[in-house]
């Protein structure tokens, strides 16, 4: 299992040719406490940097972006009556979709996990 990381605190882990996208833990603290998750439409392709979801905290309303192209294969629907659940544990529990990566090669552009451990310093 690898997880990549974008500069938009997004993270993607990669199950083969899914990945499994949500917000950092840095994120996550950043917003505080997630009280609603906008997430998409299962079968809808994006491209990378399309914004997929939002996520409002008592503090703001934050775009998710694609981390890569691809289509959404499933979504997280127990963030619709839990979305703390982000908060509690973002990269297990609070995965927001998973999307079938549709060119592994737009993974070499994200950052792996010690380079976004240097990046949010």
């Amino acid at each position: 299992m690898t997880i990549k990381f974008t500069q938009d605190h997004e993270y993607i882990r990669i199950e083969g040719q899914t990945g499994i996208v949500g917000i950092t833990a840095y994120a996550q603290e950043q917003l505080g406490d997630i009280v609603f998750v906008e997430l998409p439409a299962i079968g809808k392709t994006v491209k990378k940097g399309d914004e997929t979801a939002v996520v409002e905290s008592v503090k703001a309303a934050s775009e998710i972006y694609a981390p890569v192209g691809g289509t959404i294969e499933a979504v997280n629907e127990a963030l619709g009556a839990e979305p703390a659940m982000v908060n509690q544990d973002p990269l297990g529990t609070g995965w927001m979709y998973q999307i079938h990566i549709g060119d592994p090669s737009e993974l070499d552009g994200l950052m792996d996990e010690a380079a976004y451990a240097d990046f949010i310093k």
